[in-house]
């Protein structure tokens, strides 16, 4: 049975600012500012003043479901540009001593288990990478981008060809925030 629409309200704190051109949708805060193009979605945004409106006429389950994914992206976006995000992620390690560099955009993990060519991980977008004596900490203002950087360093330092209780060396996220470090 197909409901008649589907829609979720938004309030926008007086902080922040929020411009809709179609179905971009501009957010700009204390911390920056961002941009997200869903012209892809078959639903309807409309804002008025401080209030952002998600909605889909005569919804399946996939327009249904889209509504609140799109709500949950808009409401990301804000908490980004006024608090921002971090991830702080543990350098472990019983074997090697493992050494983490940043050269760039690119953050370097060196002699893990033993190897001699270091692996090397892109950080995306306008992401900050700080790192401390064994932690690396990761904020920025988009969700997305930290996150994925985040979950690519875990992945580029997972033991493989090894029995995994026994080698728990590796780079692995403790604690995720709402507010930049």
């Amino acid at each position: 049975m197909r409901l008649p629409e589907i829609s979720r309200t938004l309030q926008v704190p007086e902080e922040v600012t929020i411009n809709l051109q179609g179905k971009v949708v501009s957010v700009k805060g204390e911390k920056g500012s961002l941009t997200r193009d869903f012209s892809f979605a078959p639903v309807s945004i409309d804002a008025e003043g401080q209030t952002v409106r998600v909605s889909a006429k005569w919804p399946r389950k996939k327009e249904a479901a889209l509504v609140g994914t799109i709500y949950a992206h808009i409401q990301n976006m804000i908490t980004g540009v006024t608090k921002g995000y971090s991830y702080k992620l543990k350098i472990v390690f019983s074997h090697f001593p493992i050494s983490v560099k940043l050269e760039g955009k690119t953050l370097l993990i060196e002699n893990f288990i033993g190897e001699r060519k270091a692996r090397r991980i892109k950080v995306l977008g306008d992401v900050k990478v700080k790192i401390e004596t064994d932690d690396i900490i990761i904020s920025g203002i988009n969700l997305e981008e930290v996150s994925q950087t985040a979950a690519n360093i875990e992945q580029a330092s997972r033991v493989k060809g090894k029995d995994v209780r026994i080698f728990l060396d590796g780079l692995y996220v403790y604690e995720r925030n709402e507010g930049m470090v």
